[in-house]
């Protein structure tokens, strides 16, 4: 049997989604829990890779099973032993063919950054922070750049394993909430470290250390080393992960509901 789940997770304490030998992956807190449900172990796979320190609203995961269980069994019982930064927040049974990380037709993140003279304590962790003002309407200009499918060479981590650095940007829109500047981007994938990067790139456009137009000079270049540093995990979130209708799962998008204005 197919299970497929959404879950949400605080990233701040794990070495990122995957599997790790130390047991420091938000995938080896799921896969131990769903063990002591399943009374077996149990491997998952999930949509999106997310780093360490990045955060999820919605992670869409699949794993097989050869017991049965009640539905509530892979939410609730799976939930009271997970520690309280993961949470499985549905489940259901799906066909064999469903996969979370190929069936995926896009992928949605959010990078949340306060922009103010003193880095933000009560969102320590869940946040990035850049000190000086931000010019937003140089930084939408920019960004426009980037939308589009392009070679993202100058963005990607050089530890980045995918086969081709081509992705296809379907948008990417930046506004201010009071004193935080919100960051979404919808992508049909990302390569290693992408979002972080062009979010470094952006905040140098908008602190003047740049015009708009280095974006695309930088996108054309194809050269990480020209870029801006890797920016900080905290303030990024995954957001959700698109799939054909014919699945018929619960929603598998959940935007950031922050209210910051």
């Amino acid at each position: 049997m197919r299970i497929a789940l959404g879950l949400e997770y605080c990233g701040t304490a794990y070495s990122g989604w995957q599997s790790q030998r130390e047991g420091s992956g938000v995938q080896d807190a799921l896969e131990r829990a769903l063990a002591a449900i399943a009374a077996t172990r149990v491997g998952t796979i999930a949509s999106g890779r997310t780093d360490a320190g990045v955060h999820a609203t919605m992670q869409t995961v699949h794993f097989d099973v050869d017991v049965e269980r009640p539905g509530t069994a892979w939410v609730r019982g799976v939930n009271s032993h997970l520690p309280a930064d993961v949470a499985v927040l549905w489940a259901q049974p799906v066909d064999g063919e469903f996969h979370a990380r190929y069936g995926a037709v896009g992928r949605h993140y959010t990078y949340l950054l306060a922009n103010r003279p003193v880095r933000p304590a009560l969102l320590a962790g869940r946040a990035g922070w850049y000190h000086r003002t931000l010019d937003l309407a140089a930084m939408t200009e920019a960004a426009g750049a980037l939308v589009g499918t392009h070679d993202f060479s100058a963005f990607r981590a050089a530890e980045c394993q995918a086969k081709s650095p081509t992705r296809t940007m379907a948008a990417l829109s930046i506004a201010a909430m009071g004193d935080f500047v919100r960051f979404e981007f919808s992508a049909n994938a990302f390569l290693h470290h992408m979002i972080r990067n062009i979010v470094g790139a952006l905040v140098y456009v908008g602190a003047g250390k740049h015009p708009p137009s280095w974006i695309g000079e930088l996108l054309a270049g194809r050269d990480r080393t020209r870029a801006a540093p890797t920016f900080a995990p905290d303030g990024l979130y995954f957001t959700g992960a698109d799939f054909d209708a014919k699945w018929g799962l619960p929603s598998t998008r959940r935007p950031l509901a922050l209210r910051l204005a």
